[in-house]
C-alpha cells in the first residue's frame, strides 16, 4: 500500500502530462525539446550531483551485474526471434533492440520520486551498466540482421551519450573524496530540480493510449516478453547475488520501465524493422502503466 500511495504523485504528474499534450500545449515540438532538455542537461546534473554525493554502504556492482545479465539472456531471446516462421531479418534486430533497452528517464523520475537520492543514486549505477550493453547489443544486432550495408561501431555512440557521461563524472567525483565547489553545487542542484518533474511530464507527453488498439498478437506478445521478462531475469539474478531493500526495488524499476523511444530512430537509420519498433515503444509504454506495479507487487517489493 505504501509504494501504490507514492506512486499516486507520479501517476498524476504523468497524467498532467498526457493532458496538456492532448490540448496541444505544447505542441509535439515543444514536447521533444523538453525530452532533449531532460537528456542532454537536466539529469545529466541530476545524475552528477547524487553520484558525487552518494553514500554507498554497500557495492553497487552486484546491481550493475544483475541488470547486464538480465539484459544478456533477452538478447539471447532476440536472436531466438529469427527461428519463427515468416519472421522478417529486420524484425528480429527490433525484438533484440526492444528486449535491453530501458526507459531511463521514467526509471530516474519513479527511483528519485519513490526512494529519494539513493533511488536516483542506485539508477544511476543502473544507467551507467545498462545504457552501454544496450547500445552495443542494439547495433551488433542491426548490423547483423539489418536490411542496410551501412553498419556502426557499437562503442561510437557511448563516448557521446550524456547520461554515461554524467555517470563517469559523478563516479569519479565520489571516488576522488572531493566536494563539489559550494557555486558549481548550487547550479547543479538548480537544474537537477527539474528534472524529475519534467521527465515525468515528457513520459505522459508520449503516452499513446491508441497503442493497444493498433498493435497486432507479434507486438503484443513480444512487449510481454519485455516489459515482464526483463524484470524477472534482473530481479532473480539480484537475489541470487545478495540484493535486497531499495537496491533490489530499483533492479525492478530499470528493468521494468518500457524499453527508450530513441530505439525508433536506430531502427530506422540502421535497416530494423522501425514501424515495428515504433508499435513495440508505444504498446509497451502503455502496458508498463500497469505491469511496472504488478512488478513491484509479485517480487514482494512494495
Amino acid at each position: 500500500m505504501t509504494f501504490f500511495i507514492a506512486l499516486l504523485p507520479v501517476i498524476a504528474i504523468v497524467a498532467i502530462g498526457h493532458f496538456l499534450a492532448w490540448r496541444n500545449s505544447p505542441p509535439a515540438e515543444g514536447w521533444r525539446a523538453i525530452e532533449r532538455l531532460c537528456y542532454v542537461l537536466l539529469f545529466p546534473c541530476l545524475i552528477i550531483r547524487v553520484l558525487a554525493n552518494a553514500p554507498f554502504e554497500a557495492s553497487p556492482w552486484p546491481i550493475a551485474a544483475a541488470l547486464i545479465g538480465a539484459q544478456l539472456i533477452m538478447a539471447a531471446v532476440g536472436h531466438g526471434a529469427r527461428l519463427l516462421p515468416g519472421i522478417r531479418r529486420a524484425t528480429v534486430g527490433s525484438i533484440i533492440q526492444s528486449n535491453v533497452r530501458w526507459n531511463t528517464f521514467v526509471a530516474l523520475s519513479l527511483a528519485g520520486t519513490l526512494y529519494g537520492d539513493e533511488g536516483i543514486a542506485l539508477t544511476a549505477v543502473a544507467a551507467a551498466a545498462m545504457i552501454p550493453t544496450a547500445n552495443v547489443i542494439s547495433i551488433l544486432g542491426f548490423n547483423q540482421y539489418g536490411d542496410r550495408e551501412i553498419k556502426r561501431h557499437p562503442f561510437h555512440e557511448l563516448f557521446r551519450n550524456p547520461l554515461v557521461i554524467a555517470c563517469v563524472i559523478g563516479g569519479l567525483i565520489n571516488a576522488s573524496g572531493l566536494a563539489i565547489p559550494a557555486v558549481i553545487d548550487r547550479v547543479l542542484e538548480t537544474l537537477a530540480a527539474a528534472a524529475l518533474a519534467l521527465g515525468l511530464l515528457a513520459a505522459g507527453a508520449g503516452l499513446d493510449l491508441g497503442a493497444l488498439r493498433r498493435s497486432g498478437m507479434p507486438t503484443a506478445a513480444w512487449s510481454l516478453v519485455r516489459i515482464l521478462g526483463l524484470p524477472a531475469l534482473a530481479v532473480g539474478i539480484g537475489r541470487g547475488l545478495g540484493v535486497d531493500g531499495i537496491g533490489l526495488a530499483v533492479i525492478a524499476i530499470a528493468a521494468a520501465t518500457p524499453t527508450a523511444t530513441n530505439g525508433y530512430v536506430l531502427a530506422r537509420q540502421l535497416g530494423g524493422d522501425a514501424p515495428f519498433m515504433a508499435n513495440l515503444i508505444a504498446t509497451q509504454t502503455v502496458l508498463a502503466a500497469v505491469t511496472m506495479p504488478l512488478v513491484m507487487w509479485g517480487f514482494g517489493l512494495l
